[in-house]
């Protein structure tokens, strides 16, 4: 995987962009973050039913909708359904212009529907290996690191020794803002049974790994629903799919997939906090009441002002 770095530009747009209206300044860094896609060869649907490449599409457009520019895309595996050359080269098709008008780096994580080979050859040009699809970012002094999970020939998870090796030497020397980790196979529990068979192995050998490191939180997907929990006491926030979610109302033991739901998620990164904000793709009539006008008036008012114009009770 070949490392990319962010071009410094802002990541955020808008009169607020840059006022600090509350404790907190604005994030220093932000990352969309998505994940499986599920694409495959030739634009076919997915089991038959559900268009990935236009769910891909409306997804894409929302995240263009936000407004921000983000320090990075991160597309946390199965990228494609079953791992084929034209998948992911449809992909590259599909996120490289919006990455481009974005002006941000794309990283790609390997999913356990994915084939490190094809994933080579298809999004970044290179040669055939069944080595381990890793890389690391610099994204302005926020260290990016991808480690894949993926077990060829296997839908479980783990990062092997040798791996946890390279990222032991990665993490020895600390990055200016911190580290965050993209992988496939969250290292958190599911409440649906059937996930847990292809969970991520070998998690306490992962935690001694980055224990006392600067890892600030890890990405990941695998789970087709967005979910939060915490590792080795670092934060871990699952994205929802873009291809299609599960349905949680059902039992869980009975849950399936529904065209409904897909959401990426935004990541902001403050100097004390990083939050992880759902945001759903679908469109709906929006009650425009904090219009640019009057944000671009709000923060021309002192604190005290502005306290007395939006907290007051009337």
């Amino acid at each position: 995987m070949t490392p990319a770095q962010s071009d410094g530009s802002a990541n955020s747009v808008g009169p607020a962009a840059t006022v600090q209206f509350g404790r907190h300044a604005p994030a220093g860094h932000v990352l969309v973050h998505l994940s499986d896609t599920h694409l495959l060869a030739g634009g076919a649907a997915l089991g038959g039913r559900y268009d990935v490449e236009a769910n891909l599409a409306v997804t894409l457009a929302a995240v263009e909708r936000t407004g921000v520019r983000p320090d990075a895309l991160v597309f946390t595996g199965d990228l494609t359904d079953l791992g084929e050359p034209d998948a992911y080269l449809r992909l590259r098709e599909a996120v490289e212009p919006v990455a481009e008008r974005l002006g941000a780096p794309v990283v790609w994580v390997a999913g356990n529907h994915d084939e490190r080979d094809a994933m080579r050859a298809g999004l970044f040009g290179g040669a055939p290996s069944q080595e381990p699809v890793t890389g690391v970012w610099d994204l302005s002094g926020l260290r990016l690191v991808a480690l894949d999970s993926t077990v060829p020939g296997w839908h479980h998870g783990e990062v092997d020794a040798d791996q946890r090796a390279w990222l032991r030497d990665v993490l020895a020397e600390p990055a200016p803002h911190g580290t965050i980790l993209a992988l496939h196979h969250p290292p958190i529990p599911s409440h649906v049974p059937l996930f847990d068979i292809l969970e991520l192995r070998e998690q306490d050998a992962l935690a001694e790994t980055i224990a006392g490191t600067d890892v600030r939180a890890i990405l990941a997907g695998h789970l087709h629903y967005s979910t939060t929990g915490t590792f080795a006491g670092i934060p871990v926030s699952v994205a929802s799919a873009t291809c299609y979610t599960m349905n949680l109302q059902r039992p869980p033991q009975a849950v399936n997939g529904m065209d409904a739901g897909q959401a990426f998620q935004l990541v902001h990164v403050y100097d004390d906090v990083v939050t992880h904000t759902v945001v759903p793709v679908v469109e709906a009539p929006t009650g425009d009441y904090f219009s640019d006008e009057w944000i671009a008036s709000m923060a021309q008012l002192s604190p005290q002002e502005r306290l007395e114009a939006f907290s007051r009770k009337r």
